[in-house]
């Protein structure tokens, strides 16, 4: 009996009743994403859309139904849908011409296993029937995802040549939904491969990277790509062992997932290695500044609450996790300000200028150091600092 897609809340969105009925029955398939998380029982976030007709025709059927698209990636098939649920991009099937492991020329084409052959695992290559919801599955795909294994389509190596981003897209999704042992043929392409990721750009090698420390355990990912050569070619200064034991601290502390946290965990405490790599993958400006901040780490990072005052809660959560110490302190409790401002040391006679402002360090770091007391114990604090 032919598998089907079950019962779940995205297919019964109208909007994509419409989507559709506009693109012609017998014409569209749910692939990728949609189908196999919904499978494997997790939220689904994107939508993808394979069909046969040519983009310019897909456009055509759609605007006729009143529904806006995007040209997103026409130049590959790809056009977005614009749905009141949410956008959904709508591929035509395509076989490759050429690649050269970055980017890919393309033919488009009418024949689904073709198009699947192109696809990077096999569990990635199921499409679902709109009406039915019978899925096809040309390369094993439904198997996979029972046994949880993580494999590419055909021949492993050709599939890396085709684009080297697949090799850390490998291990994302090893991360997510595979199980040991792995595919041995997977990974020992990898390997052999590793050094071709040295040709993408460093925005996809940084973005691909933080996808996969962002999953809930990426340790043991981690830890397999440092024992494969493939972490020595994107970031040979990683020390897997200190994401180990920061993952399992965040769980015992009760902190989501951090992918930046992690990367910070993995360096050395050297914040000039932390901007190079931040620069290196293509972090924003705050991002860097984060991963900076984070590497100014000592091993004890003092009292979690003076140190939320001076760094913010983000930054000291940095550091108090990935030291492994206590952060309850910092549960519910919000950042106070300080209570006593310049002007009201220059109202009892003193100089404005710089003696103010020695003042005001002086009382503002016994106000931490006392754990923020009220604003009657700062003013005693003042007169106390004036009596000096």
């Amino acid at each position: 009996m032919a598998e089907r897609l079950p019962d779940t809340p995205w297919l019964e969105r109208e909007d994509l009743a419409a989507l559709i009925a506009a693109l012609g029955f017998g014409n569209a398939r749910y692939v990728g994403g949609a189908v196999r998380d919904t499978l494997f029982g997790i939220a689904v976030k994107d939508i993808d859309v394979a069909t046969a007709l040519h983009p310019d025709k897909v456009m055509e059927r759609l605007g006729a139904a009143g529904i806006r698209t995007v040209p997103t990636g026409i130049e590959h098939g790809t056009v977005t849908a614009i749905l009141p649920q949410g956008g959904v991009e709508i591929t035509t099937l395509r076989r490759d011409v050429s690649t050269d492991g970055r980017r890919a020329t393309v033919m488009f084409s009418d024949d689904w296993r073709e198009d699947a052959a192109r696809r990077d695992f096999t569990i990635n290559a199921l499409y679902a029937d709109p009406q039915t919801r019978v899925i096809e599955d040309f390369f094993g795909g439904l198997d996979d995802l029972a046994a949880c294994r993580v494999r590419f389509i055909g021949d492993a190596r050709d599939r890396i040549r085709e684009d080297h981003l697949r090799i850390l897209r490998y291990f994302r999704f090893q991360a997510r939904f595979g199980s040991y042992p792995p595919d041995e043929e997977s990974e020992n392409a990898c390997r052999d491969l590793a050094a071709t990721l040295k040709g993408l750009s460093r925005e996809r090698v940084g973005m691909e990277t933080m996808n996969l420390l962002a999953l809930p355990d990426s340790a043991p990912t981690i830890s397999r790509m440092a024992e494969l050569g493939v972490l020595a070619v994107i970031l040979p200064e990683a020390a897997p062992d200190s994401l180990t034991a920061l993952i399992q601290h965040e769980a015992s502390e009760g902190h989501p997932p951090d992918a930046l946290r992690r990367l910070a965990a993995l360096l050395p405490p050297d914040p000039t290695l932390a901007a190079q790599v931040a620069s290196r993958f293509r972090l924003s400006g705050v991002e860097k500044k984060r991963l900076v901040a984070a590497a100014k780490r000592d091993e004890q990072p003092g009292d979690p609450r003076g140190l939320a005052y001076r760094l913010g809660r983000e930054q000291a959560l940095d550091r108090l996790l990935i030291a492994g110490a206590d952060t309850t302190a910092l549960s519910g409790w919000e950042i106070p300000k300080m209570p006593m401002k310049g002007g009201e040391i220059v109202a009892l006679g003193v100089a404005a200028g710089p003696e103010v402002a020695r003042v005001l360090q002086a009382v503002e770091a016994r106000w931490i150091e006392e754990h923020f007391p009220d604003r009657v114990r700062v003013e005693q604090i003042l007169a106390e600092e004036l009596a000096r």
